[in-house]
């Protein structure tokens, strides 16, 4: 399926700096930077930008071109206008960078380590490149249709489920294996398989999971006051949490009368031993903190 390219508008630290974020990756573990149109040759984005007469520098790294100017404009007047210049070059289908130059050709040093998490049965794999944008579960082959990496892993017959986020990668594996057995083994894939640049996701994978935060975002719109305030203490306080130990947690439901709270696990949370406690002992009483007497317990519909 074709990529139908969005651009978000991402001030920086640096008030001269402004990125430019796609919904797709741009680069394959790849950052380039230009300070002029001849270092630009290779990349004919890069070069179109700096026709723009404020372009001082070009960034264009996995996800974003970043952009820094010169002092004659604020951003407040042009973001929009070069967001959408932006957005119609992706969407031309154009090269953004042009893999025969000689600099693109080298590979990219990948390193992957293994973290443990609370759940013995998995196993986090943290890269030092971003590897998608969102989190994506995979529980089995067949789920992954749209992944081409998770579906390479489901062939190792020790791994069970895999979940992506952000920079790692959450597998899940069956008891007749030991981690200290296959960790070597499916890191070195991991890093061959990243540092040849092959795909993580395929386009379709992205389109489905933007499809499916808009319906989110229309489904949250209509829920009640406690409902909606479960959830963003969910998005703010828990998943940060959560995903450093591997793992995701979606909200599900809130039942007024029992005041029970319904959430998914995924990744390392999903089957953990001590998912139960975490439950109980951690997000329950962070909600009935947080939102008193409205929340009475909070229960995982997957286990």
């Amino acid at each position: 399926m074709e990529k139908n390219f969005e651009i978000k508008i991402e001030a920086t630290s640096n008030p001269g700096i402004v990125k430019f974020e796609a919904n797709y990756f741009l680069t394959q573990h790849t950052s380039y930077e230009f300070e002029n149109i001849d270092q630009a040759k290779n990349a004919p984005l890069a070069q179109q930008l700096f026709y723009l007469p404020f372009v001082k520098r070009v960034f264009i790294a996995q996800n974003f071109v970043a952009i820094d100017k010169y002092d004659i404009v604020e951003w407040a007047d042009v973001q929009e206008e070069v967001a959408e210049q932006i957005k119609n070059y992706l969407n031309s289908g154009q090269p953004i960078i042009n893999e025969t130059a000689t600099e693109a050709t080298k590979k990219v040093a990948i390193t992957i380590y293994a973290e443990s998490t609370p759940n013995p049965a998995v196993l986090k794999f943290v890269a030092n490149k971003k590897l998608v944008t969102s989190g994506h579960e995979f529980k089995n082959i067949d789920d992954a249709g749209e992944s081409p990496l998770a579906q390479e892993l489901f062939h190792f017959p020790f791994v069970k489920e895999v979940y992506f986020d952000e920079n790692y990668i959450s597998i899940s594996k069956y008891d007749m294996a030991d981690w200290n057995e296959i960790t070597s083994e499916v890191r070195e894939f991991l890093r061959s398989y990243l540092e040849q640049g092959k795909e993580v996701l395929s386009a379709n994978a992205t389109i489905a999971k933007k499809e499916v935060e808009k319906q989110a975002d229309e489904a949250f719109e209509k829920l009640d006051d406690v409902s909606k305030d479960i959830i963003n203490i969910i998005e703010e306080y828990i998943k940060p949490a959560v995903a450093s130990d591997g793992g995701n947690i979606l909200f599900d439901s809130y039942d007024p009368q029992s005041k029970a709270v319904k959430v998914v696990l995924q990744g390392a949370c999903s089957g953990c031993p001590s998912s139960t406690f975490t439950l109980k002992n951690g997000i329950e009483n962070m909600l009935k903190e947080m939102l008193k007497d409205k929340v009475e317990s909070v229960e995982a519909v997957n286990g």
